[in-house]
């Protein structure tokens, strides 16, 4: 049994009572579950009758833990009863509580907000256009030429462009740096993977040569012993290498691929460079549409939601740098943050994730939107053949709750459909 109050703020206050014959139950549960923490003189551990150890510690010494087993069904129950849809833990304030008149306690909660929604039917997206032109498709074909690229030993200059082994050894104000030395170096020149301006000054020299690089170092660099340093390089050039790239014809084609032809190798990289365009162009309308119709959708959204999604979204980033072998707190580190200010740059991104999930919610119940037994199977036989398995043997081990989320899944699906194939493109 449940009163509900409203709050500002999105909140509800729930008077709810538990009563005596279940507050006693839990009693008998608390009792059972914790006896063992009480040492009775005449008594094995744990096995003193429950009126005994209340006699000798006060009456209420299972009160404590017979609540927390009961309280939370009746906390769900008050909210099923007044279909409430919590967002956040409650807050709890016991008021009254005895094993005779069982227990009232207060819950105060964060609801999900209501939405109100604006047009999401119809709306008006841009355009996109996704022709590919000869271009690109010469442009993916000059970059298979590169991956073929071998370089050529000469005895010349050093031009932009070639390949060189070099040893160096550098200096600030004399000193060498930790760092700063090394043998049998290869560098492209051109490649910028050095100090800025010390590629360039290395042009002209021959094999053999030695040559004293000037350098900066500029002002945001890693190592900040180093920042805005004046530096020198002592270099010694012992090869020389040039790209010779191999042309382009019917016979590099069949080294490269199942083609026979320039020609037949063009048109299947400009069907595959069309679709990608066509599936990129696909997630922009929808996140255009998306949008739009969470733009004109009006949302109060509580702060917990949106911490709860900096949250996820700072997980997500710890787990994908961990993958790298770089803690958050490093790559923090390496980028001039804390893992505070990072979490507050995510604030805005947050909001708008949570407000689209709201929306979507949103229009689903209102367009009544819901997942058919066919498409979940569908689903199903989809998620089987992933794992290599029957579909009658993945489906036996799937839960009732696993059920649910796919027909959840679809039904948001469904939900982005309806918005993008309705919305027109101008």
């Amino acid at each position: 049994m449940a009163q509900v109050e409203k709050l500002d703020g999105g909140k509800a206050k729930l008077t709810i009572e538990i009563a005596p014959e279940l507050f006693q139950k839990a009693l008998n549960s608390a009792y059972h579950k914790t006896a063992s923490r009480y040492n009775i003189p005449g008594f094995r551990k744990g096995k003193a009758p429950r009126r005994v150890i209340e006699n000798m510690y006060g009456e209420m010494c299972f009160y404590e833990d017979a609540f927390e087993l009961c309280w939370g069904d009746a906390y769900d129950a008050a909210l099923s009863e007044h279909g409430l849809v919590a967002v956040d833990r409650p807050a709890v304030d016991i008021t009254a509580i005895s094993e005779a008149e069982g227990v009232t306690y207060i819950a105060e909660v964060q609801l999900k907000p209501e939405v109100k929604l604006g047009q999401y039917k119809g709306i008006a997206i841009p355009k996109l256009e996704y022709n590919v032109s000869d271009e690109e498709v010469e442009k993916e074909l000059n970059a298979e030429q590169e991956k073929q690229a071998r370089f050529i030993d000469v005895e010349r200059e050093i031009k932009d462009g070639d390949r060189i082994i070099l040893d160096y050894s550098g200096s600030v104000d004399g000193e060498k740096f930790d760092g700063g030395t090394a043998e049998d170096q290869t560098l492209v020149i051109g490649s910028k993977s050095f100090i800025p301006g010390f590629e360039e000054q290395l042009i002209g020299a021959k094999p053999g040569e030695k040559r004293d690089i000037k350098v900066t170092f500029p002002e945001e660099y890693h190592a900040e012993h180093l920042a805005g340093k004046e530096a020198v390089f002592e270099c010694l050039i012992k090869s020389i290498s040039e790209k010779e790239l191999p042309v382009i014809d019917d016979e590099f084609i069949k080294d490269i691929s199942e083609f026979d032809t320039v020609d037949e190798w063009k048109a299947d990289k400009k069907a595959k460079l069309t679709e990608e365009k066509a599936q990129q162009n696909k997630t922009i309308c929808e996140n255009n549409a998306l949008k739009v119709a969470c733009d004109n959708a009006e949302v109060e959204i509580p702060d917990c939601m949106i911490d709860r999604q900096i949250e996820y979204m700072i997980r997500d980033l710890r787990y994908r740098l961990s993958s790298g072998g770089v803690s958050l707190e490093d790559y923090c580190g390496y980028v001039g943050t804390t893992v505070d200010e990072l979490k507050n740059s995510y604030r805005e991104e947050a909001g708008a994730r949570v407000k689209m999930q709201l929306v979507i919610e949103a229009v689903t119940e209102a367009e009544k939107i819901e997942a058919t037994d066919e498409e979940i199977d569908k689903s199903i036989e989809e998620y089987a053949g992933q794992n290599n398995m029957e579909t009658e043997e993945f489906s036996k081990q799937l839960k009732q709750e696993d059920r649910d989320y796919l027909a959840d899944r679809i039904a948001v699906q469904k939900t982005i459909a309806l918005i993008v194939d309705s919305a027109e493109q101008k």
